[in-house]
């Protein structure tokens, strides 16, 4: 149970109850402890004194005419029994366990107890209503009889408890002042060790708002050191997001510019006065197109931010790579006829063995639409030599991988420019197709969030024009496939 209660949880005060605590539960455990240590050493004087008069009344037992007798002087007995604190009783049994001297009712030994002559003991009794403390002996002497006499004295235990008492007082009294000045050093020496958290505290309150540099770690306490590792990680990812949201502001305000621009300019050509109903329509033509070039762009971004912002909290479920292939192939096939393009699709059926993944379906179907937009788009096709546009998906069971196939009869990419189709807004020089430059970079980035790689290669090398083949390998060691 904490010693102090608080809603909030304190690390000072933490520490605090689990120093305090035990402290302050020991101390009575030490008085008790204390007591009894002071019992057992101011009774070790005292029954030394017993054993001492046992010894000295048993030079007194002497044997006459073959009697047993026992002479104390006066003076001697006088002295036994001069304690003002205690009382003082003995008793001397002869060898047929009559009464020589001293109580009669005195408590005798146990009968059965088996002890040396000469040997003297003592144990714990009661006399008269009190505990007393007996020392005994049994003198052996030259007679017929067998059993030899029995000497106790007993005293009372006032002496021992008084005395006891003092040593307890002795003891504990000084621990009345050093408890509270325990209390006091650790209190401070914890407002000691914890004033590197509170210098931590000021320098991060004192920051600016947009300053997420890296909190110097050396400067902490090494048990603080992990928790400032983990704020400059997240300040780290925090910053990385922060600019992934400004590239993406400009780029979103750079590429609807275009389209804005020329939607403004047709207008102003449809407002003309002498516009002709040929000129107006032409006007409306073109708005309509940058319109659906605007949405086309929007679109575009949205979907690469809602790429780039999947981060390791991204919902993962059990997706079946070809079901979703077939199904993005189902939805682009009136865009393909448009364009006289023969689009099909080949490879494993959905629900094989091991044609599984774990991702996000939506992020995935997102990739797949891109990649097939993408050959659509840059593939030319005409009713005398009709496009083809072929997709698979492939799975290495030996392996254990699986692989997204976009194939194409276009005119593929230079070898200069494969790596820069995958940048944002980049587009291939010499072409004529309609585009915002988005679609690769978002395939690349849903890649990365499921843990696999793009490539890009020729589908006929040496010929023109070459074609292109996009490959997008999901790996089973890195937890993505089910097989």
């Amino acid at each position: 149970m904490s010693i102090f209660d608080r809603e909030q949880r304190s690390l000072f005060g933490e520490i605090l109850d689990w120093m305090l605590t035990p402290l302050l539960l020991l101390w009575p455990i030490s008085l008790v402890l204390t007591w009894l240590v002071a019992q057992n050493i101011a009774g070790k004087p005292f029954d030394r004194a017993l054993e001492y008069n046992v010894a000295a009344l048993a030079q007194l037992v002497t044997v006459s005419n073959n009697r047993v007798q026992f002479n104390l002087p006066l003076p001697a007995r006088e002295l036994l029994r001069a304690d003002d604190s205690d009382t003082v009783y003995y008793q001397v049994l002869g060898v047929r366990g009559e009464h020589l001297s001293g109580e009669r009712d005195l408590p005798l030994p146990p009968k059965d107890e088996k002890m040396t002559p000469g040997e003297i003991r003592i144990r714990d009794a009661e006399m008269d209503g009190a505990d007393v403390k007996i020392a005994y002996t049994w003198v052996t002497l030259p007679l017929a009889e067998s059993r030899p006499v029995l000497i106790q004295v007993a005293e009372t235990l006032e002496k021992r408890s008084v005395l006891a008492t003092e040593i307890v007082k002795g003891v504990m009294l000084p621990q009345f002042v050093i408890l509270p000045m325990a209390v006091l050093l650790v209190w401070l020496a914890l407002v000691q060790a914890i004033k590197p958290l509170n210098r931590l505290e000021e320098r991060i309150r004192a920051r600016k708002p947009d300053d997420l540099s890296p909190i110097d770690a050396k400067s902490v306490p090494m048990e603080v050191a992990p928790l400032v590792y983990s704020v400059n990680d997240l300040l780290l990812r925090l910053k990385d997001s922060i600019a992934t949201q400004k590239r993406f502001l400009a780029d979103a305000a750079h590429q609807l510019k275009t389209p804005l621009a020329g939607l403004r300019m047709q207008a102003d050509l449809a407002q003309r006065a002498d516009a002709d109903a040929d000129a107006l329509k032409e006007s409306l033509r073109h708005i309509g197109r940058a319109s659906i070039r605007a949405t086309h762009t929007v679109n575009q971004l949205l979907a690469l931010a809602r790429a780039e912002s999947s981060g390791s909290a991204m919902a993962r479920t059990s997706c079946d790579l070809a079901e979703l292939t077939m199904s993005v192939v189902r939805d682009c096939v009136p865009h393909a006829l448009e364009k006289r393009i023969d689009l099909g699709y080949e490879g494993e059926q959905p629900g094989a063995e091991g044609g599984q993944l774990q991702g996000n379906a939506t992020l995935l179907k997102e990739l797949i639409r891109n990649l097939v937009d993408n050959a659509i788009n840059y593939t030319p096709s005409s009713a005398e030599k009709p496009g083809v546009i072929t997709v698979r998906v492939l799975l290495d069971r030996f392996g254990k991988t699986l692989v997204l196939q976009v194939e194409d009869s276009g005119p593929g990419v230079p070898l200069a420019e494969r790596e820069l189709i995958f940048q944002p807004f980049y587009r291939a020089l010499g072409t004529q197709a309609d585009g915002s430059g988005l679609g690769l970079p978002i395939v690349m980035e849903i890649a990365h969030k499921h843990n696999a790689t793009v490539s890009m290669e020729d589908t006929r090398p040496g010929h023109n024009p070459p074609g292109a083949r996009f490959n997008v390998l999901f790996f089973a060691e890195r937890d993505t496939v089910n097989g």
